[in-house]
């Protein structure tokens, strides 16, 4: 069996949120330091000895992030409409990543999106289609 590689970018915004609905503290306006990774996998890599650059997979997560930043992101598109949590986050970037890594390369899929808003937690969402 030919193995697979799994590529891992990173990236951060700064970000206000609440919780509507929630019972908690978080359901006053509070930010963070949003820390997001993306992971692909791909095959064997190529002549060159990539599977995919590192550069293009941070540029499009960079450009994905960057519609937050600085931002009350229950004031951006999509969380107008629901709960700007964590697990809503991670999986609304995963279907923007999973978007825009399409035709990056044959066999190269998204594996997973994770997001942290703070050193302690984070949220992984893998696979599937999100909402």
């Amino acid at each position: 069996m030919i193995g697979r590689y799994e590529i891992v970018v990173a990236a951060h915004f700064d970000a206000a949120h609440r919780l509507p609905g929630y019972s908690g503290p978080c359901s006053r306006l509070h930010g963070h330091r949003w820390e997001v990774e993306a992971a692909v996998t791909g095959p064997q890599p190529g002549a060159e000895g990539m599977v995919v650059d590192f550069l293009v997979l941070k540029r499009i997560l960079g450009e994905i992030v960057e519609a937050f930043d600085h931002r009350c992101l229950n004031e951006v598109e999509p969380f107008t409409e629901i709960s700007p949590t964590s697990e809503n986050l991670a999986g609304y970037l995963y279907q923007e990543f999973v978007t825009r890594v399409a035709g990056l390369g044959v066999g190269i899929e998204v594996c997973w999106v994770s997001v942290s808003e703070s050193p302690d937690t984070k949220v992984v969402y893998r696979g599937g289609t999100w909402r």
